[in-house]
């Protein structure tokens, strides 16, 4: 493990680090750490324990990662942390927060996910995997970015959000809704612009797939039918498309209504 930490690192003697780490210079690594094999960690990083990074991450130059939140109650005592998973790279200036009491305590990130310079992961936030999130995305506390969601440049996104799989934003965007899956939005406030058609090809959905999600998209934005009526219809879609399933399920379970 010595040899892969840069003589001017610091690593606090209670930090756990797999002896494939590798450390750069000036990084900074408290009590608490954990980090998983064949991970990177560039100079003039800050990480703070109670945090658990796993495997095959990639950690940017001046990231400062599992600090105290700052939501004005939090206090370093406090029994939260920071959790991250597997193959993540994570650029330059990107701040991941420790969760707080008012919620589960911790902030999560999945794993394989594409965070740019600049991003903001705030407390009790949950990211899962796959996603990306481009340079200057502002997550408030107690917000979920489901898999395989796309978040453009300098996107805000309200407190208690939920972004669904496969949504999409334009850069600038202000979410203040919930944004169902395979949604594109854009504007401030977030206006619902089509479905992430290019991003499901990629991914392997076949056209029938496709247009199953479109036919879920316009009568959710373009049918004027009520919420009752929507998911009414959405769950007799849900019999032939499990994608319509999965947006009556994110309907449902919405708590801070759709960006609509």
């Amino acid at each position: 493990m010595t040899s892969k930490i840069h003589p001017t690192a610091i690593v606090d003697a209670d930090a756990r680090l797999h002896p494939s780490v590798e450390v750069g210079p000036y990084t900074v690594i408290g009590p608490g750490v954990e980090i998983g094999e064949n991970t990177w960690i560039g100079p003039h990083v800050v990480l703070r324990g109670p945090l658990k990074i796993g495997r095959d991450n990639r950690i940017f130059q001046f990231s400062s990662i599992g600090e105290i939140s700052q939501d004005k109650t939090a206090r370093y005592e406090d029994a939260t942390s920071v959790e991250i998973g597997n193959g993540n790279t994570i650029r330059e200036y990107v701040t991941i927060q420790r969760g707080t009491l008012k919620d589960t305590g911790v902030t999560r990130v999945g794993n394989d996910n594409w965070i740019m310079a600049n991003v903001h992961i705030a407390h009790d936030c949950v990211v899962g995997s796959h996603t990306i999130l481009a340079n200057g995305t502002t997550l408030a506390g107690h917000i979920t970015i489901e898999d395989y969601a796309g978040l453009g440049g300098y996107t805000l996104v309200h407190q208690f959000c939920r972004i669904g799989a496969h949504a999409f934003t334009g850069g600038g965007t202000v979410v203040l809704r919930d944004l169902p899956p395979f949604v594109i939005a854009e504007g401030q406030p977030a206006r619902p612009r089509g479905i992430n058609s290019e991003g499901l090809k990629r991914r392997g959905f076949t056209a029938e797939q496709i247009d199953q999600i479109k036919d879920a998209y316009k009568l959710i934005y373009m049918s004027g039918a009520i919420m009752a009526e929507v998911k009414e219809k959405l769950a007799e879609m849900a019999k032939t498309s499990e994608h319509a399933g999965q947006t009556l399920h994110f309907i449902e379970t919405s708590k801070r209504s759709l960006s609509r």
